[in-house]
């Protein structure tokens, strides 16, 4: 059974983290499936919309720790790279459905979404500064633009965690529903019956004032982000976690 599930229905390609026994804990092969199923939709004129989603109860546990530490993404071709450029490139409509934990880049890839539902069970945090590391995604740029400098800068140097009614009155997510999925769908399949053309222009339009300053920033992050998983501050972090991991 593939980690990555690739679905189509009604010009909606849904692809859904598909790993529920490690929370969907991100590996090398599940970021190039995500990338490539990304990279296909937006060469597909019968593709109208892209939804994200997830098997199990939780969104993702961010990157698998493991794999993570044994590959780590330290240039432009790793599997990592290619998502976050294939997430900033994709010209369509992308939404995302949430429910339980988005760890990380579980977190920072909805910065790159149109539109967000979340369930109420979802939990959202960014703990890169206690593992030694710092923002992806372009999160260090996106993130403060949409909540506050201070109110980022509390969240990125602390690592805590927050649900779905504050992700909604952030601006994280466009709104809560038990039915996370299905009521992301509904909204994929009225955006797929809109003018193509015109929905690819006006994310274009959307997206135009802040893409290079995006693109930029990420570079900045993924140079530094490597650095840091090189250090012995990074390594000790991860031992730390991965040994509360195996305490729980």
């Amino acid at each position: 059974m593939s980690e990555i599930l690739n679905t189509v229905s009604q010009g909606i390609l849904t692809l859904s983290l598909n790993r529920p026994g490690k929370m969907n804990a991100l590996t090398r092969e599940m970021y190039a499936g995500l990338t490539k199923g990304l990279n296909d939709a937006a060469g597909d004129f019968g593709i109208r919309a892209v939804v994200l989603t997830s098997e199990g109860d939780h969104f993702t546990a961010g990157n698998d720790i493991t794999d993570f530490m044994n590959n780590p993404p330290s240039s432009e071709s790793s599997e990592v790279s290619q998502f976050l450029s294939a997430l900033l490139n994709f010209p369509k409509p992308l939404l995302a459905a949430v429910k339980g934990n988005a760890v990380g880049v579980g977190t920072t890839m909805l910065l790159h979404c149109d539109v967000v539902v979340a369930a109420p069970s979802a939990n959202f945090s960014m703990p890169f500064a206690s593992l030694g590391l710092v923002p992806e995604a372009g999160s260090s740029f996106l993130f403060p633009q949409l909540v506050g400098y201070q109110r980022a800068a509390k969240i990125f140097f602390t690592g805590e965690s927050f649900g779905a009614d504050a992700a909604l009155e952030m601006g994280l997510i466009a709104e809560i529903d038990p039915d996370s999925v299905a009521a992301v769908t509904r909204l994929a399949l009225h955006i797929a019956d809109q003018p193509p053309q015109a929905i690819i222009n006006t994310k274009a339009l959307l997206k135009a004032r802040q893409h290079d300053a995006v693109a930029a920033v990420m570079k900045a992050e993924f140079e530094i982000f490597a650095m840091a998983l090189q250090s012995d501050e990074a390594m000790q972090a991860f031992m730390k976690f991965m040994s509360k991991k195996g305490k729980s």
